[in-house]
């Protein structure tokens, strides 16, 4: 399974950005989700989406963030409001394959808020 993050980019805060994560390959992926690291800091859990469709969030973006997937098009996404200077990393999507009890991630995706 590779997966493959899109969407990031510079954003002024108060703004928003969709992150998406295709994952290729057709084994079930159950979770997906984001992860988000700045330099310096260890990597922070931003969402996690389960194959029922519950999801999770880290306490920092509770209320600004959501998390989707699209399992049709094997593809989740990350739509990102109220962005704050401190939304500010690198983000990572994950899959977890339980098949082969495997976890894929994908390359990271740069995302910057300015103030």
């Amino acid at each position: 399974v590779t997966l493959v993050e899109s969407g990031g980019g510079l954003v002024q805060a108060g703004g928003s950005l969709r992150l998406s994560c295709a994952a290729s390959g057709t084994a079930s992926i159950n979770p997906m989700g984001w992860y988000r690291q700045y330099p310096g800091n260890p990597r922070e859990l931003v969402a996690t989406i389960n194959s029922d469709g519950s999801t999770q969030f880290g306490d920092s973006v509770k209320g600004r963030f959501t998390v989707s997937r699209d399992n049709a098009k094997n593809t989740m996404y990350l739509q990102m409001n109220s962005l704050k200077p401190e939304d500010t990393g690198v983000y990572y999507c994950y899959g977890y394959v339980p098949s082969i009890k495997y976890t894929s991630w994908g390359q990271g995706t740069r995302v910057t808020v300015s103030s």
